[in-house]
């Protein structure tokens, strides 16, 4: 009885919460009283429903999303669906931004540590040594698979980034200047440069092997370099042809063998290059090869491996068996086994005649193996307390300091170690010597990249590689540096010398701002550098000049560690209820031919040149659109009233909709990329092409596109602040996007590293919240500005060079009476950008030589530009004004019509512009039409037409049709 009567409960419930269609075997009904309200609208206030299961006679709750079908006699269709309400999936999608908020916090709170200091201690074990609560506080760093650095000589240095570049870093006699040596694109990412006599291999991340070779015009390329069956493999040849490598090690035995660890855990030898022969040895029994621990340093020919459980292995050909396992039954902890990766090696540091290889534990420790009168034997040497270490640093024995014996480690929160152990010849044996710890901490705001070893280049100066893509020098104090070459020290070290670190700066493909070497006589030339001694470089800027790379460093904040003085807010910024439209208005498609409108009222409307006739062409969806945000590959990505991201593009040879939100990590955004590129500029095409999109709770979107294998990622925001608009996503540099936070100040997000840095601005500058500008003239050049309006309505430049950095420059406004309103731009050649007036004008910024001018435009209306003829702008003497001709002649004919309309107004709306060409831009007037400026000559901009829109209620005239 009692379950009857909750089932007839349930019944009326539903009964009285909508009409629905349900899934009985018969057809749909309703109460009649609800058929005759047709328009009356469902409205869901709950998450949980029932549906009554006849096999079981029982209520069962169901999954939303959930389909309502409709039956008639055995023809089933859905006629509706039940989804979850926005509640709840806001409330999901709070909890999910809390939680990661409370990371964020975590690593906004992590440990302090500044570069430089030195702190020295007995060796003593974890449990006793000062100074690890500091570093419980930080937060493990991500491991950098492709990052590598080896040295060719001292003079050049050869590089993988984690975006899969390579790069050299040369000493050409004056400075140091970096020389690309990219893979072809079709092999992959780069992951590891072997260099053997003159012989250079790089290794993909495919695990495919490459030689560079030098073409018929002397260019270097690369030609692949792969195990072929025409040795002692040859029983193997099919084997050879899928052989993948995962890494290797060069030995220094004199005979310069390379020895590969094959990715299905194999040993495999490059024993000579002309002609290439390969031996293939195996893998241990029952057991696999995952890295190679040392080659041929301890004993010729005998190769060190380590195995992925984490067992020590020894190879010797010419003993039978080949393999051998080195048991670990002097070492008791669980924590013993050894971690893949390549250990260092010396002969006599503790005892006479006595060879150590150096390892780490998966814990984190340094174990030492030793070779002591034919008999090895395990050392546990340990690690500082709190402190786990991924790496151990190589290091040639130091002439100055003949007396200890030096490693360098990296710690898995971006640390370096040093441990010196005493050099003691001829102790009694079976005495293990305590050595001490040193920590060399870290660069300021900057960690060494987690398990990549250093590169001791020269004697005093280690190469590490930073998390963020720079790389880092730890050197004696006034012996090292970017600006300091290779050299002889004829000084003999003191013991009481510090050392200190050096940030130097990377290409561009890893993010960052170091420029290529070039063939041009000069300081940057790629071979032989040769003193500029007019020394014009960056003369155009009027600006207090500094010696190279002083402040770099200190333009950049590592958020994770960000301790600045100015009040930053976790609050959403408040957008006005018309941002989106007003700063997403327009978008071009296709440049000189197509662009896009969105109407205040959220209709789509495309502007299209076809067969010799202009017209409007309208996009119908039925939902309404606020903004076009940005535009990949023909197709256009528009934002809709409820945040949706939407698709406008082509399937075959019909136009369709696609709703990127639905899908997988789909979020609601408000904001996209400014501009789609640099006008007249052709775009460049990559696998890992995306677009960058705000959402409405202030995180950064990365949205891939290429190949149309779309997919959301969520880069969160800078600690402390939201995202509140999108300055730039990678015109100005590559793999950066720039960001204004809702404090008014400028961030930067690295596509490579996913690593969130704050550039330095001083604490009485705000920048506004709207979009900003790059202006970049040269894509060979790094050098160019960031253009942004701040908070009083003034003009404000943030410029790089590659000698003065970074320089923030306020150019204020054409008058006193003159603010600016909306975004700054287009910018055109890298010289001229465009900004609207309070005044409703439209004024051009542009350099004259050394000297940036302003120009007023005014609006397109005859008798007001004519009064503007001889008015004087800021310096700016005698301009011309902007109007063309035969403009003019047409808007004397339209002039008295337009004066007796007032629908008509051709002042300027502050709604952000676009760049319809490389010679053309468009801007939005305040009476809804629309009017194109032309460019005759280098700076002369004029007027040209003004656009009838469907919109607009001044008179004008228009074509249109529905897009199908």
């Amino acid at each position: 009885m009692c379950r009857f009567l909750f089932m007839w409960l349930m019944w009326v419930f539903l009964l009285k919460g909508s009409c629905w269609s349900v899934a009985f075997g018969s057809s749909s009904w309703c109460p009649h009283g609800y058929v005759q309200q047709r328009n009356r609208e469902f409205l869901q206030k709950t998450d949980r429903f029932w549906e009554f299961e006849e096999q079981s006679n029982s209520w069962v709750e169901v999954k939303l999303p959930f389909d309502l079908v409709s039956c008639v006699d055995g023809n089933c269709s859905k006629v509706g669906s039940i989804n979850e309400t926005k509640k709840k999936e806001e409330e999901e999608e709070e909890e999910g931004e809390e939680k990661e908020e409370e990371e964020e916090e975590e690593q906004r709170l992590e440990g302090r540590e500044f570069g430089g200091e030195e702190e020295r201690g007995s060796l003593e074990k974890k449990d006793d040594y000062g100074g690890g609560a500091e570093e419980n506080l930080d937060v493990v760093l991500p491991l950098r698979t492709r990052v590598s650095l080896t040295k060719m000589s001292e003079t050049s240095i050869w590089v993988t980034g984690q975006s899969g570049a390579i790069y050299e870093r040369f000493w050409n006699g004056l400075q140091w200047v970096i020389a690309p040596h990219d893979l072809p694109i079709s092999a992959g990412p780069a992951v590891s440069v072997f260099i053997i006599n003159q012989t250079i291999l790089a290794l993909s991340e495919p695990g495919n092997l490459f030689q560079m070779q030098l073409s018929e015009n002397s260019q270097p390329i690369w030609v692949d370099f792969m195990p072929t069956g025409n040795d002692s493999m040859s029983r193997k040849t099919e084997q050879c042809s899928a052989i993948h490598i995962k890494s290797g090690v060069v030995s220094h035995d004199g005979v310069r063998r390379v020895y590969f660890c094959t990715k299905n855990g194999s040993l495999l030898e490059l024993s000579e290059i002309e002609p290439p022969r390969w031996v293939h040895h195996g893998r241990p029994p029952g057991a696999d090869v995952a890295a190679i621990a040392d080659a041929a340093n301890i004993r010729p020919e005998v190769v060190f491996t380590i195995s992925s459980t984490g067992d020590l292995y020894e190879y010797d050909r010419s003993s039978k068996p080949s393999w051998k396992k080195h048991v670990r039954k002097e070492i008791l902890s669980q924590d013993a086994s050894l971690m893949p990766s390549v250990g260092s090696t010396f002969q006599g540091q503790s005892e006479l005649h006595s060879l150590s290889l150096f390892l780490l534990s998966k814990s984190g420790d340094l174990v030492e193996r030793r070779l002591h009168q034919r008999k090895w034997k395990w050392i546990v040497h340990g690690s500082p307390k709190d402190h786990h270490f991924t790496s151990v640093t190589p290091v040639f024995q130091d002439p100055f300091n003949e007396k200890v014996l030096s490693l360098f480690f990296t710690s898995s929160v971006g640390s370096v170690f040093e441990y010196q152990i005493p050099k003691h010849p001829g102790t009694t044996p079976g005495n293990q010597i305590e050595g001490t710890w040193v920590s060399h901490k870290h660069p300021l705001d900057a960690k060494v990249a987690r398990g990549i070893a250093g590169l001791q280049f020269q004697v005093g100066r280690i190469m590490f590689v930073l998390d963020d893509g720079r790389l880092a020098e730890l050197h004696l104090s006034g012996f090292g540096g970017e600006n300091l070459g290779p050299a002889q020290v004829n000084l003999r070290r003191k013991a009481s010398v510090k050392h200190v670190w050096s940030v130097i700066d990377v290409p561009e493909s890893e993010g960052w701002n170091a420029e290529y070497c070039t063939e041009e006589r000069g300081p940057s030339n790629c071979i032989t550098g040769i003193r500029d001694e007019t020394n014009d470089v960056g003369t155009s800027r009027s600006i207090t000049r500094r010696r190279k790379g002083s402040q770099e460093q200190k333009s950049y904040s590592s958020l994770g560690a960000s301790e600045s003085s100015h009040a930053k807010s976790l609050e959403e910024y408040s957008y006005p209820d018309n941002w989106i439209n007003s700063n997403f208005h327009l978008r071009v498609m296709q440049g000189g031919r197509s662009f896009f409108l969105i109407t205040d009222s959220g209709i789509t409307f495309e502007y299209l040149y076809a067969e010799n006739v202009w017209l409007w062409l309208k996009h119908e969806h039925s939902t309404a659109m606020k903004g076009a945000l940005g535009n990949y590959n023909g197709s256009l990505f528009l934002v809709d009233a409820y945040g949706s991201l939407l698709i406008r593009g082509r399937s075959g040879n019909d136009l369709t909709w696609t709703n990127c939100t639905s899908m997988r990590k789909g979020r609601q955004v408000i904001a996209g990329p400014p501009w789609d590129g640099i006008p007249g500029r052709a775009i460049k095409v990559t696998t890992e092409d995306a677009l960058f999109f705000v959402s409405k709770n202030g995180k950064l979107l990365q949205f891939t596109v290429a190949l149309r294998n779309f997919k959301w990622k969520d880069c969160r925001n800078p600690a402390n602040t939201k995202v509140a608009s999108i300055v730039d996503k990678e015109v100005f540099r590559e793999n950066i996007v720039f960001v204004i936070g809702s404090d008014g100040r400028l961030y930067q997000y690295n596509r490579v590293t996913e690593l969130w840095h704050e550039h330095y601005q001083s604490q009485h500058l705000i920048l506004s919240r709207l979009p900003g500008t790059a202006m970049r003239s040269s894509a060979v050049s790094l050098t160019g500005s960031l253009f942004m309006v701040s908070e009083d309505g003034g003009l404000v430049e943030y410029h790089w060079n590659s000698v003065d950095g970074w320089n923030w420059i306020e150019h204020g406004t054409p008058s006193r009476s003159v603010t600016l309103l909306g975004s700054p731009g287009p910018c055109f050649e890298g010289n001229q950008l465009f900004l609207i007036g309070s005044d409703g004008k439209v004024y051009l910024r542009y350099l004259d030589q050394t000297t940036w001018k302003w120009k007023n435009c005014g609006f397109p209306f005859l008798e007001k530009m004519a009064a503007e003829k001889n008015k004087k702008v800021g310096q700016n003497n005698g301009d011309e004004m902007c109007v063309d001709e035969d403009y003019a002649a047409s808007m004397e004919e339209d002039e008295n019509i337009n004066n007796h309309n007032e629908n008509c107004n051709t002042k300027v709306a502050s709604t952000r512009p676009i760049p319809f060409s490389k010679d053309s831009v468009v801007f939005e007037l305040m009476d809804g039409r629309l009017a194109e400026m032309l460019r005759i000559e280098e700076t002369q901009w004029v007027w040209s037409r003004i656009i009838g829109t469907p919109t607009s209620l001044c008179l004008a005239n228009y074509w249109t049709s529905v897009a199908s």
